[in-house]
């Protein structure tokens, strides 16, 4: 009796001590913000205005939880993280009582069911596809959707542990992001695809040039299947990748062979890479170094350069075209990037990967080149209507995100990532144990893999990879819908 009493009175001591002091703090609030000039709203209202920035900090959570719809909210609502949250839980994924997604609007894509469907027993796995013919060690896998670029550094040590094991376990590809191949990449033993960055993190020179030494030791691990060199990304298109300085640690630093507690970053273009024939020159020299697969990541909004890239192909030989091409939305990515950027450059991935097919087809390099689409594609109909404009892969960075236990709280780029996934600081990286995170990520990816195939057996076809734009209607501004071969002809 006598310890509670004293623990009550050291809380009572504790709230009478608490009390005095706001009650002199708020004195000082008044005069502070009386006298200061740079904020109105405090002058004018001084202390009270004060709670203006806690509730505007709070609005977008509240919003979250308590007020939009479930289709309501951007860039992912609550029904897209419902589904990945359940789909990399295990857990039923059906709902009831119809579907609360409105078809109506414009661009609203709607499959086209089969009359006859194929039955259990017609039904096959995912075809595989070869990637890199003319390589020493061209790459096949079956799995169409992996785990897009997202850089050690920009990621916690914790996540990227949980997603290279989640690889491992599920069969698919971790793209590094421009940050360099880390050990934590390497340790959960899954397939890798190594960016090459304009900053060249990871296989740098003391310039900021090729390290033809250091790309060499990364492609000699088993586990790094191709190269992508990354020209440009949805989150900011024409400009390079950046890093704040409190993320870059030592072993960071060290990684990508770059100064530590300074901000990180990258050149808007690769310096030596400045036409068509430079890219390619630079493709064919990564891919004589490493006897790896090489392609590239850009986003799309004018598609002459492509045909120009083309015909320099057939100059050339067959051979010297890349063996894939990553196609981002220009709609934004996990990057933290300028709004100016994020919201106004780039085609989305919707208008710009069937015409970048189209390009590809029309030179009759559809089936050299592997068109690999990324961008917002983290739901079963996303994938499957990517598969339908004609990507052969897709990639998925937020999907995996939410998969490690992301909820949007949008804090990315400032070290305070409350699930642990952004952040390098330990009290939160706490949260993100690997072991468990790991197979979220494994059952989000087989979960997706299932439902595309659902959806492509309900229109009519074996396997994901035989859908075609003849299994997809798009609405148009009248509300009625067209079939996507009707928009964008295969020819």
């Amino acid at each position: 009796m006598t310890i509670v009493t004293q623990v009550l009175g050291l809380l009572s001591y504790l709230f009478v001590l608490a009390v005095g002091l706001l009650l002199l703090a708020i004195p000082v609030m008044y005069v502070i913000d009386v006298t200061q000039t740079t904020h109105a709203i405090r002058r004018n209202y001084p202390v009270v205005g004060r709670f203006r920035y806690f509730f505007e900090n709070l609005g977008e959570f509240f919003r979250q939880y308590f007020f939009a719809m479930d289709r309501e909210e951007m860039p992912f609502n609550r029904a897209e993280r419902s589904w990945v949250y359940r789909a990399a839980k295990g857990v039923d994924s059906t709902v009831a009582f119809g579907s609360t997604r409105d078809l109506r609007p414009a661009g609203t894509a709607i499959f086209v069911n089969a009359p006859f469907p194929p039955l259990e027993q017609e039904v096959a796995p995912a075809s595989a596809v070869t990637v890199g013919p003319y390589c020493r060690q061209p790459y096949t896998t079956s799995r169409f959707f992996n785990i897009s670029g997202m850089s050690y550094g920009a990621i916690s040590k914790p996540a990227v542990l949980a997603l290279s094991k989640g690889a491992k376990l599920a069969g698919c590809w971790l793209n590094t992001g421009e940050g360099g191949l880390s050990p934590w990449h390497l340790e959960g033993g899954g397939d890798i695809v190594f960016q090459i960055g304009t900053a060249r993190y990871g296989c740098r020179d003391a310039t900021g040039g090729l390290d033809e030494a250091r790309l060499r030791d990364v492609a000699a691990h088993p586990q790094v299947r191709m190269i992508e060199v990354k020209l440009s990304q949805g989150a900011k298109p024409g400009k390079g990748g950046i890093l704040p300085a409190a993320k870059v640690t030592p072993e960071i630093a060290a990684i990508r062979g770059i100064a530590a507690g300074q901000d990180s970053i990258s050149p808007n273009r690769h310096p030596d890479i400045d036409s068509v024939t430079d890219l390619l020159d630079f493709i064919a020299r990564v891919r004589d170094i490493t006897g790896k697969p090489t392609g590239f990541k850009t986003v799309v909004a004018s598609f002459e350069w492509l045909d120009e890239l083309c015909r320099e192909v057939q100059r050339r030989g067959v051979e010297s075209a890349p063996d894939f091409i990553t196609l981002d939305s220009g709609d934004g990515g996990t990057g933290a990037a300028p709004m100016a950027l994020i919201d106004n450059v780039g085609l989305p991935i919707r208008e710009s990967l069937p015409l970048v097919a189209d390009v590809l087809r029309q030179h009759g390099l559809k089936g050299r080149v592997r068109l690999i689409a990324s961008g917002k594609l983290v739901t079963p109909a996303n994938v499957a209507l990517a598969l339908c404009m004609g990507a052969d892969f897709v990639n998925s960075a937020r999907g995996f995100m939410f998969a490690l236990g992301c909820i949007q709280a949008l804090r990315c780029n400032r070290n305070t990532c409350p699930t642990g996934i952004t952040t390098h600081d330990p009290r939160l990286q706490r949260g993100l144990v690997p072991a468990d995170k790991a197979e979220r990520v494994m059952r989000y990816q087989q979960s997706m893999e299932k439902e595309v195939a659902m959806i492509a057996h309900s229109c009519g076809v074996a396997e994901p990879r035989q859908l075609g734009r003849r299994h997809c209607r798009i609405v148009q501004p009248d509300g009625k819908s067209v079939p996507l071969s009707g928009l964008y002809p295969e020819g």
